[in-house]
C-alpha cells in the first residue's frame, strides 16, 4: 500500500512521529547496490516516489540522494561497530567474509537497542542458524563469538556490592546461596579461543592489550596478522573486569561447573555435590574449593543473589 503524501507544514505532534516514522524506517532497510538505498520505500512503492513524500530535493541533490547520506552514516556506524567489537572474529573469517557476514546479521537482527553496546548480542545465534556465512570454521565462530561477547558483558555490565569473605564464614552449605556479578561471564569451550586472541594481538597496535591471565584494555585500531587457528580442545573460562580492567581466566571443570550452579540458583551444598559428582577421588578436593573462593572472593565475584523474578 502505497503511501500518501506528507503534509508541507508539520502542525501536530502526531504529523511528526509520522514523519519521525517513515525516515527512521527508511533509513533502516539494509544498503542496495552500491551502498545505495533500497530500490523501493519501506511500504514497497518506488524509492524515488517514497522519498519525495517527506524529504525536498535541492539544486544539487535529489530527495533520494540527499536520504542515502543519513542511511550510510546509519550502516556505516553500525558496521564499524561490529568490526572493532569482533576483531578476533574478524581475523578468523577474513576481512571480506566478515564484512558480508555482518551486513547479513544487520538485515536479520536490525540494531533493536538504544546502545550500540548491545549490537552483537544476537551473532551467536545468526551464527548457528546461518552456517553458510563462516563455512567450515563455524563452531570456531561461534565460540569466538561468544569469547568477544564476553569481553562487551565484562566492560559494560553492572557490579553489585560483592560479599566479604566474612559472610560466607559458619554458614550452613545446604541453605547458602550466592549469586555471580552480572560482569562475570563463564564459557564452556570447544576451541583454545583465548591463546588464538592472544597470539594474534601480541604486538598489533589497535586491539585490546593482553598480559599473562589475559589483561585486555582499550587501544587503537588494530591490523590482522596471520596467526595459527585456534586448537581444537574443551577449556572452561572466566571473562571478568577488575579494577576497570577486563581479565580472561581459564578454570578447572569442576570450578566451572561449581560456578554454573551457584549462578543458576542452587544452594552451596547442592552445587559442590553436583560439580564434584564425575570428579576424581583422588584430588584433595577441599583444599583446592578453598583456593577457588579465596581467589573467587578476592576478585569480588560474589553477591547476593539476584531477586528472583514472578
Amino acid at each position: 500500500m502505497s503511501t500518501p503524501p506528507f503534509p508541507p507544514e508539520l502542525t501536530t505532534r502526531a504529523q511528526l512521529k509520522t514523519l519521525q516514522r517513515m525516515m527512521g524506517e527508511t533509513l533502516f532497510q539494509p544498503l542496495g547496490r552500491g551502498d545505495g538505498l533500497a530500490s523501493t520505500g519501506p511500504d514497497g512503492s518506488p524509492m524515488a516516489k517514497f522519498a519525495q513524500r517527506f524529504m525536498k530535493p535541492n539544486e544539487r541533490m535529489s530527495a533520494v540522494a540527499r536520504l542515502e547520506i543519513y542511511a550510510r552514516q546509519y550502516w556505516y556506524r553500525l558496521l564499524d561497530c561490529l568490526y572493532d567489537d569482533y576483531p578476533g572474529l574478524r581475523a578468523l573469517l577474513g576481512q571480506r567474509k566478515f564484512h558480508a557476514l555482518s551486513r547479513a546479521y544487520l538485515a536479520k537482527f536490525p540494531s533493536a537497542s538504544f546502545t550500540l553496546r548491545n549490537l552483537g548480542s544476537r551473532l551467536e545465534q545468526f551464527l548457528r542458524e546461518e552456517p553458510q556465512w563462516a563455512g567450515l570454521r563455524q563452531a570456531m565462530a561461534i565460540d569466538l563469538a561468544r569469547f568477544e561477547w564476553a569481553q562487551t558483558l565484562a566492560f559494560d555490565e553492572a557490579q553489585r556490592t560483592p560479599l566479604q569473605g566474612d559472610a560466607l564464614l559458619g554458614s550452613d552449605p545446604t541453605h547458602l546461596y550466592l549469586g555471580l556479578q552480572p560482569y562475570l561471564s563463564l564459557l564452556d569451550l570447544d576451541f583454545a579461543v583465548d591463546t588464538y586472541f592472544l597470539a594474534m594481538r601480541q604486538g598489533e597496535a589497535g586491539m585490546r592489550s593482553a598480559s599473562s591471565n589475559a589483561h585486555l584494555e582499550a587501544t587503537e585500531k588494530p591490523k590482522l596478522k596471520r596467526v595459527a587457528l585456534p586448537k581444537p580442545g574443551k577449556i572452561w573460562l572466566a571473562v571478568h573486569r577488575h579494577d576497570n580492567q577486563i581479565y580472561i581466566k581459564r578454570l578447572d571443570r569442576e570450578a566451572y561447573l561449581l560456578l554454573t550452579y551457584l549462578r543458576d540458583g542452587q544452594s552451596m551444598g547442592s552445587a559442590l555435590e553436583a560439580a564434584l559428582a564425575e570428579a576424581d577421588p583422588q584430588k584433595d578436593w577441599a583444599a583446592a574449593v578453598g583456593e577457588w573462593f579465596q581467589t573467587w572472593g578476592l576478585l569480588g565475584w560474589f553477591c547476593k543473589p539476584a531477586p528472583l523474578k514472578n
